[in-house]
Order: structure tokens, then C-alpha cells, then sequence
């Protein structure tokens, strides 16, 4: 977890045993490499803002890398293995992205992992993602790893029903969590992105979730 002098430690202690860690600047040493390849990932599959099942623009804008893609349509939510806008299979998975999250799930405990998937979501000023669960995946025993680039956000952790209050987590440029084993299916968010400046990514949040889907 997070060490006393950069994590409150009356959270630190709530998180124990929650299945969720949280990695301080972990991504850091692979930043250039992240940055280089979420630009070459949008190149070839835009970021565009995907349509709830109800029919609602979500507000954070999405693309995808690996050998599938998650999207949200009016039929629902799940994986495809072609982009939807151009029929053409998403962009590879970047080496650099896939070592990071192999990495991190061995810091936090989870052993090997190989993610297949990368959802790269973009937000802006006022964007957020409303308490949810991870349940498009066939294989719940695989680990979640999310990492944090550009302005800082509140992360939300909740519980294993949607109307527990979550916790609210500050992640930075930088920042790693992971969340598997008991925490894998518990609700989890993102506050409405508060306004700045970040040095290499401007007025925007890049959040890259890796995860195994099929």
C-alpha cells in the first residue's frame, strides 16, 4: 500500500485486506513510453464518446488496445474484437503497457498476469465514471491494474453493493492501483474531474485499465 508520508494512514487502514492497492508513482519510469503509445492508439482508433445502454453520451471518452475492446452501445455493455467505428481489429496491445501491468500485479500480490485488454479512457474538466463493477470479463480471479496520467482525480472505492459509501482516493500522475481477489467485484468510480493543468497532458486525465478479458 501506500507508504504513511504519501497515503493517509486512517485510509491505508481502511483499504486492508480490501483486495485494492494502491502504487504511488509507480508508472512513472515507463511515462514517455505510455504517452508515445496512447498517441499511437489514438491515431488508429479515436477516442469517442460510447453510448450507454439507456441511450446516454458518457462523458469520459474511450478507446481500446489488445486483443479486444470493451464497448457500450444500445445492445449493451461487453467485448469486441473489432473496432465498431472502422470494423477493423483494435490496435495491439504495446509492449509497454503490458509489462507495467505485469509488474504491478506482482507488487500488489497477484502473481503472473498477462492482460489482453486495455480500455484508455480521456477525461476532461467536469468528466467522470459513475460507480460500477468490472463483470464484462470471463475470468474473475484475474486482477484489475489502472493507471493514472495527466491531472489528478478522486478515485472512488466503494463496496460490494452500489449504495455503500466509497472511499475517495487521490491518484496523480503517476499513480497505480490494482484491485483483485476479495475487492474484484466491488463498485468503483471516478469523481468529476476538478479543472487544471497538467505539464504533459494539458486539461486531461488518461486513465489505462488492463485487464484480462477473454
Amino acid at each position: 500500500m501506500r507508504t504513511a508520508d504519501l497515503f493517509d494512514t486512517s485510509l491505508a487502514d481502511a483499504l486492508r485486506g480490501s483486495g485494492l492497492t494502491v502504487l504511488p508513482r509507480f508508472a512513472l519510469s515507463f511515462e514517455q513510453g505510455l504517452l508515445e503509445e496512447v498517441g499511437r492508439v489514438a491515431r488508429e482508433a479515436p477516442f469517442r464518446h460510447m453510448m450507454t445502454p439507456g441511450g446516454q453520451p458518457m462523458s469520459v471518452a474511450m478507446t481500446n488496445c489488445g486483443t479486444a475492446g470493451w464497448v457500450t452501445d444500445r445492445s449493451g455493455y461487453r467485448y469486441e474484437p473489432l473496432d465498431p467505428q472502422s470494423a477493423r481489429p483494435w490496435p495491439t496491445m504495446p509492449h509497454a503497457f503490458a509489462s507495467l501491468a505485469g509488474q504491478a500485479a506482482a507488487r500488489a500480490g497477484f502473481g503472473t498476469f498477462e492482460p489482453d485488454a486495455c480500455l484508455i479512457n480521456c477525461y476532461v474538466p467536469g468528466a467522470r465514471m459513475s460507480l460500477h463493477q468490472d463483470r464484462d470479463e470471463r475470468d474473475f480471479g484475474e486482477p484489475i491494474v489502472s493507471v493514472s496520467l495527466g491531472l489528478t482525480a478522486t478515485f472512488l472505492w466503494g463496496g460490494a453493493r452500489r449504495a455503500d459509501r466509497p472511499l475517495r482516493i487521490p491518484l496523480s500522475h503517476g499513480d497505480v492501483v490494482v484491485w483483485g481477489g476479495p475487492g474484484r467485484l466491488m463498485f468503483h468510480g471516478v469523481a468529476p474531474l476538478p479543472d487544471g493543468w497538467h505539464e504533459r497532458l494539458g486539461r486531461r486525465r488518461i486513465n489505462l485499465t488492463l485487464r484480462r478479458a477473454l
